[in-house]
């Protein structure tokens, strides 16, 4: 598990996600829009909130916060570094190594489960906690191995979209799981 304090590190600040870089707060969500529960987005609306992370619903009904942003994040973990003194320990190989164990971390919640359903439907809210916590130890590692890396994360997965679209035409894969060197012009 990732040495961090959900709160101090995650930026909360009451009801609202906020991150302090420099001494500024910035929100990140609208009470009145939305809002984060357990890591997971809401929308409000004047009935109910719909969990949009987990739970009921389609995967064409989820989306991500658009808060925090990869720069946001990678800004979070670096200013949580600095301010322990960690960077001589976060180098390439120590942050993929970590990133490693904490995907470890991702499998073993899913074990021995069998097939688990689209939106969880079967876990427990401490067991969505745990895995929200999980996976943001990975797309943390994650982001400061590419910005170690000098790796421009975003632009990175627009060109690698671009070639899996090449690789992987939907005319010719459509509804097929094979390796784009199986398929014949």
């Amino acid at each position: 598990m990732m040495a961090t304090n959900g709160r101090e590190a995650c930026g909360l600040a009451g009801d609202e996600l906020s991150v302090c870089s420099n001494g500024s707060n910035e929100a990140f969500a609208n009470k009145s829009h939305s809002h984060v529960v357990n890591g997971a987005a809401t929308e409000a609306s004047s009935n109910n909130s719909k969990l949009q992370n987990g739970g009921a619903g389609k995967a064409e009904g989820f989306s991500f916060s658009p808060k925090p942003t990869i720069e946001d994040i990678r800004r979070m973990q670096a200013e949580f570094t600095d301010e322990r003194d960690w960077n001589q320990f976060h180098q390439p190989r120590n942050l993929l190594l970590a990133m490693v164990g904490e995907v470890g971390e991702v499998a073993e919640l899913f074990q021995w489960r069998g097939e688990v359903a689209e939106g969880l439907p079967d876990w427990t809210e401490s067991e969505r906690e745990h895995l929200a916590h999980e996976l943001s130890d990975v797309l943390i590692y994650l982001v400061e191995l590419a910005e170690k890396c000098r790796v421009d994360l975003p632009q990175a997965v627009l060109r690698k979209m671009a070639l899996n679209r090449l690789k992987y035409p939907a005319s010719k894969v459509q509804g097929s799981a094979k390796k784009y060197t199986e398929y014949k012009d």
